[in-house]
């Protein structure tokens, strides 16, 4: 009898491989996307617990709202995004006007 795990992945056929390698994808990705949550969940407990100070800051809190408003924007509503990218862009540059 031997001590060494057997790897039963190379004794299975390509689909069943396939397969296996799919879930084990999907299990990631689910993973990740539920961490992400997790974390974005925890910046928006923190931009709600606390007052912008400064304009800086204001923008900073105007940013993360509109990336999140662009992000469910479908693909085709390119006015909105166009509208989103000028305002970012305006926070930019004023920001680097104010240094």
């Amino acid at each position: 009898m031997t001590d060494e795990p057997v790897e039963l992945d190379s004794r299975r056929g390509i689909a069943a491989q396939k397969a296996t390698d799919l879930r084990r994808a999907l299990a990631d990705v689910e993973a990740n996307a539920r961490d992400l949550r997790d974390r974005q969940g925890k910046i928006e407990e923190q931009l709600l617990a606390t007052r912008a100070t400064t304009w800086p800051e204001a923008a900073a809190n105007a940013r993360y709202v509109l990336n999140l408003y662009a992000g469910s924007l479908s693909p085709q509503d390119t006015r909105h995004r166009d509208l989103i990218a000028m305002v970012l862009d305006d926070f930019t540059r004023l920001a680097a006007s104010d240094d």
